[in-house]
């Protein structure tokens, strides 16, 4: 294949990857609301053949996009998959790294914090696990535990070692505030995160 045709066919991988995916985007979550999508999606479009077909188109815009994303060497992208126990969460790395070369992925499974990150601040284990420019990294769960799971379960917060006075009202609306400042932050060095 030359490479005028190459990067056509690149181009509209992409541009049918982007068409795809924009009514799942959450660009901003203030006006996001989960029960605005349905479950048993079927996309809905006549330009789709079927999921199959659109599986594999955005496979390979994915696989595309990687080559250029460790050519240029500029930016790395996480992919957070956060969700309850038998939510889909494996099943769907599996489908996106099906898609990418594996030397260039990196994925972090979050468990349940050891002694030594929990010497640290709740979002130290996930930034010495950050991609590095030109890789994809995925968390399988993430830093979005400690303000989610953490809220069921006082006793993981007890187990944190954070001074008392941190413990009382406003910490969730102070760590989620911290998430955001470290999500812009990496945002800004280069790092997209989904």
């Amino acid at each position: 294949m030359k490479n005028t045709e190459r990067k056509k066919l690149r181009e509209l991988l992409i541009k049918k990857a982007r068409i795809y995916s924009q009514p799942y985007r959450i660009s901003d979550g203030k006006k996001f609301k989960l029960k605005r999508f349905k479950t048993d999606d079927n996309f809905d479009r006549k330009d789709i053949v079927d999921a199959d077909e659109m599986l594999n188109i955005t496979k390979e815009a994915l696989k595309i996009a990687q080559e250029m994303l460790y050519a240029h060497d500029k930016y790395s992208l996480l992919c957070i998959f956060q969700a309850m126990d038998a939510a889909g969460k494996d099943g769907a790395i599996e489908h996106v790294i099906g898609g990418v070369n594996p030397q260039g992925c990196d994925v972090t499974s979050y468990k349940a914090p050891s002694h030594e990150e929990l010497d640290h601040d709740f979002m130290w284990r996930a930034m010495k696990n950050m991609p590095e420019r030109g890789r994809i990294g995925i968390f399988n769960r993430s830093y979005y535990e400690d303000v989610l799971i953490v809220r069921v379960h006082k006793e993981i917060l007890d187990a944190q070692k954070i001074p008392e006075k941190s413990k009382r009202k406003g910490i969730w609306k102070k760590r989620l505030k911290g998430i955001r400042n470290y999500e812009n932050h990496m945002r800004n060095e280069g790092t997209i995160v989904l």
